[in-house]
């Protein structure tokens, strides 16, 4: 689960610095519970976002019954997000 403040600061970082490799390094390592993941947005296929920023999507991944990870609309099913760059 991330809590939905937890995603707010989240993105207030990314809103403040952009997302690219050093970002995801730097969200690591000030949010160490989460996981990060960083691609291109065209990689991901037709999906809608979370969260729709300047320059990059957020989207929530979360586990699913496999136990592989899955985009998630829920805060409570996910446990880390994803960076999807706009080309």
């Amino acid at each position: 689960m991330i809590a939905p403040e937890r995603i707010e600061q989240v993105v207030a970082v990314v809103s403040r610095i952009g997302a690219n490799a050093q970002t995801v390094q730097a969200l690591r390592e000030s949010f160490d519970e989460l996981h990060f993941t960083l691609c291109l947005e065209d990689e991901l296929g037709v999906r809608d976002p979370y969260r729709e920023l300047p320059g990059v999507s957020l989207y929530l991944v979360g586990a699913g019954a496999s136990g592989c990870a899955t985009l998630t609309d829920d805060p409570a099913e996910a446990s880390g997000l994803l960076l999807a760059t706009h080309a």
